[in-house]
């Protein structure tokens, strides 16, 4: 029986967000008071909720899991064979993820597919996608406390050149990939953090 590995594209991040609230919905200022250049509320929130299409895709999805067992195939099963994160991400024991999943994609339909940066986000890091509403997605990717301490300008970097981000549109034969193309993804996140960066209403 051919066994569907899992699709993920990963965002290492700090541990579990605070509620949504807890991150303001104004944009960045240049100065009290004011918004930044070119704010926009309505075209930023647009550009999230296409972003969080791709997000909650699982070609994303599939390793950022509420639990700690990755997802795997288009219908975000769990990873077969027990699979767990262990803590650095890299599954336990004999179920490394990297006794299957290689450098690259193993040829043939389903197969598993590979990167060399393959994991899920550590425990310690979870960062997890599943169940998120695109308010509380938004609100985790901002948190400087939950996403690594990364930058707006260090966000928009990541979704547009890291290797396990690009993996996505690249998943091998069996899988299908995220509803934007990578450019029109990568554009639509940083209109959202240009235009404000504000979270969705809901």
């Amino acid at each position: 029986m051919t066994t569907i590995f899992l699709g993920m594209v990963f965002m290492s991040f700090h541990k579990e967000p605070a509620s949504a609230s807890a991150v303001s919905t104004k944009p960045a200022t240049t100065s009290p008071g004011l918004p930044a250049p070119g704010a926009d509320k309505a075209a930023s929130q647009k550009a999230f909720l296409a972003v969080y299409k791709v997000l909650m895709s699982p070609r994303c999805m599939n390793c950022h899991p509420s639990g700690d067992a990755p997802l795997q195939g288009d219908d975000s099963h769990p990873h077969a064979q027990n699979v767990q994160r262990g803590a650095e991400g890299k599954g336990v024991y004999a179920l490394k993820c990297t006794n299957c999943h290689q450098p690259q994609n193993t040829p043939g339909e389903n197969m598993p597919p590979g990167n060399p940066k393959w994991s899920l986000p550590p425990a310690d890091m979870k960062m997890v996608f599943q169940g998120r509403t695109p308010r509380q997605l938004a609100a985790q990717l901002l948190d400087p406390k939950l996403n690594g301490g990364r930058t707006k300008q260090q966000l928009i970097d990541h979704v547009t050149s890291d290797t396990l981000v690009l993996w996505g549109w690249h998943p091998g034969d069996g899988r299908t990939t995220p509803p934007l193309n990578h450019a029109e993804f990568a554009r639509q996140f940083k209109r959202w953090i240009d235009k404000g960066a504000y979270l969705p209403d809901k």
